[in-house]
């Protein structure tokens, strides 16, 4: 005998939950994904923004930044990215 013949009828597989669970499930999972991934956008500002500090003016001259331009360049490049990931995500 095996264990695969003594499942319990009581057992739930998760393609047989129930649709209002699954319906929650995704609901908390991607509430869970979104603060995950808006702590991973500020922790990456903040990285960008003290490497963007640490530059000399005519490094940041060279990339085209002027020390008062710094937060708006990096909000500026933020706003591309998200535009570029967005049509990545309806291309798939």
């Amino acid at each position: 005998m095996s264990l695969m013949n003594h499942t319990s009828e009581f057992s739930i597989s998760p393609f047989s939950m129930p649709r209002p669970l699954r319906v929650f499930g995704r609901r908390v999972y991607r509430t869970v994904n979104n603060a995950v991934a808006a702590i991973i956008a500020q922790r990456e500002h903040q990285a960008q923004l003290t490497i963007l500090r640490q530059l000399t003016d005519r490094e940041l001259r060279d990339i085209g930044l002027a020390r008062s331009n710094i937060g708006a360049g990096l909000a500026e490049a933020a706003k591309d990215r998200t535009r570029s990931q967005r049509l990545l995500m309806t291309q798939v």
